[in-house]
């Protein structure tokens, strides 16, 4: 699946060149209901998921990159989505309750939405929107899971959009988690919610944290993907 975005390593600045992004697909599930998570998933929980991460170091941002142009038309769409409070903590303080929460929206959201791209869903090359009829590519699965911990109590700030260049060297939407263990990734290519530097991504830019410019992550690296689906 491939759809247009900015994955400039050379000039973080410039949001008008497009790129491809490719975007794993998904087996389809039940779309109803899957925003309540009852105690029998709970329960449920894997032994992986039930550990909390071991700290790591937080990935570095360094100066102001341009954001993608879908990412600008989302955001005049949704103007509540893409406003930065400065009130809000840039970084939340992670325990088991919370390990679990991230880990379960992750997962459900992967197993719910069927990945189509743009083109087939929107007739368009590159949008980014919210996937209530089941359907979205890799960014608009981002975006649910992002909604979703927002309503389960996470601030906007430390949940920031990412652009990465994946394992097979196309563009690629993760959500990065920013926590007192490090930044952790979610993403649609897999269930486990592995710290940055496990996920064999090099890394473009991501949102902010003090505004709408985005940040620039200079192409730093994750050496390998240490766990799959």
């Amino acid at each position: 699946m491939h759809q247009g975005i900015d994955t400039n390593l050379r000039n973080p600045k410039t949001s008008d060149r497009l790129h491809v992004l490719r975007c794993g697909a998904l087996a389809i599930a039940l779309w109803a209901g899957f925003i309540l998570f009852d105690h029998a998933a709970a329960d449920a929980l894997s032994l992986a998921e039930a550990a909390l991460p071991n700290p790591t170091e937080a990935i570095v941002s360094s100066g102001s990159a341009g954001p993608t142009l879908a990412w600008t038309n989302f955001c005049q769409s949704h103007p509540q989505e893409c406003t930065v409070d400065p009130s809000e903590a840039v970084v939340v303080s992670l325990n088991q309750d919370l390990w679990h929460t991230i880990w379960r929206v992750n997962e459900r959201v992967n197993r719910t939405i069927f990945a189509v791209t743009d083109q087939g869903h929107w007739g368009v090359v590159d949008r980014w929107d919210y996937p209530d009829d089941g359907l979205g590519d890799c960014e608009d699965i981002q975006l649910l899971k992002r909604r979703l911990l927002i309503e389960a109590g996470l601030p906007r700030r430390a949940l920031r959009m990412t652009v990465v260049i994946d394992e097979q060297g196309m563009g690629h939407a993760v959500l990065m988690v920013r926590t007192s263990h490090g930044d952790f990734v979610l993403d649609n290519k897999r269930d486990a919610v592995l710290a940055w530097q496990e996920t064999g991504y090099h890394y473009v830019k991501r949102e902010g944290d003090d505004g709408s410019a985005w940040v620039w992550l200079g192409g730093q690296s994750a050496p390998s993907i240490t766990a799959t689906k």
